[in-house]
């Protein structure tokens, strides 16, 4: 059986060592209890969403608490290289089902793009809300995925401001693909770095705009398409990444973590 994961704040995981109890309280202990039914002698899996994780086994449940006793320290697994998904606004909620399933297949980083077509726009002053919703949906992606880290969450950003983006990880070596239903060239027909960064963006459901196409090429960025279907804006991220995991990450199939080695 799968162990669950929780979430805890980064100052309960500080140099945390097999051996020491952790304590889980406030709403997710409450779900770990009421709605996981985790008892004592279970044994779970705790990460603050920025790279810390430990497994353990419950010891007690009293006071509404869950105290964990460590038998392991987590880190993540080499990934690879760095994927960034460039989602563009899309309505109907499209956005965030593709970023929570982008979520769960590994990515790194996602910026919300302000598309030329995008019908939904972030009005400047529910930006922040906006940006913190998407937040909230990677974290609980992440958590259900049982990684250790969430993604970044930024944006939105304007045309030119991930133009910049795209030059600079052109320029250190990375890759930059433009989803593109026209485009002549499958993405399953390149070779992804093994290390750097790999953009991956996508447009709204109108798609990219001719404009848009011509900046990002000039760039150093390349059109790709995924395949003969149409795919929705909320699937066509996810897909791309399953395409560039397949070949970089999953190849060695690692461990969804290592155990971090401990001196007695």
């Amino acid at each position: 059986m799968t162990a669950a994961q929780f979430r805890v704040s980064p100052a309960a995981l500080t140099d945390a060592r097999v051996g020491d109890l952790v304590v889980v309280e406030g709403p997710e202990a409450h779900h770990a209890l009421r709605v996981r039914r985790v008892v004592p002698g279970e044994v779970v899996r705790l990460a603050d969403g920025a790279g810390a994780g430990v497994r353990g086994l419950v010891e007690g449940t009293d006071g509404g608490a869950l105290a964990v006793r460590v038998d392991a320290v987590l880190r993540d697994a080499d990934p690879g290289p760095t994927l960034v998904l460039v989602q563009a606004l899309a309505k109907g909620g499209r956005d965030e089902l593709a970023i929570e399933a982008a979520t769960e297949l590994g990515v790194d980083e996602v910026v919300a793009w302000s598309a030329e077509r995008s019908v939904v726009r972030w009005r400047a002053d529910r930006e922040a809300k906006s940006l913190e919703k998407w937040q909230r949906v990677v974290e609980a992606a992440a958590k259900q995925a049982r990684r250790l880290s969430d993604p970044r969450v930024v944006g939105p950003w304007t045309t030119s401001r991930l133009a910049e983006r795209m030059r600079a990880t052109v320029a250190g070596g990375g890759s930059a693909y433009i989803l593109d239903g026209q485009a002549q060239e499958p993405l399953a027909g390149r070779r992804p770095p093994a290390s750097g960064e790999v953009l991956i963006v996508v447009g709204p459901e109108g798609g990219v705009s001719d404009l848009e196409l011509a900046t990002f090429v000039a760039c150093g960025g390349t059109p790709v398409r995924l395949g003969a279907p149409v795919l929705r804006s909320s699937t066509a991220g996810p897909a791309a990444l399953a395409v560039i995991c397949a070949a970089t990450r999953w190849r060695a199939c690692p461990e969804a973590e290592d155990v971090v080695p401990q001196s007695p």
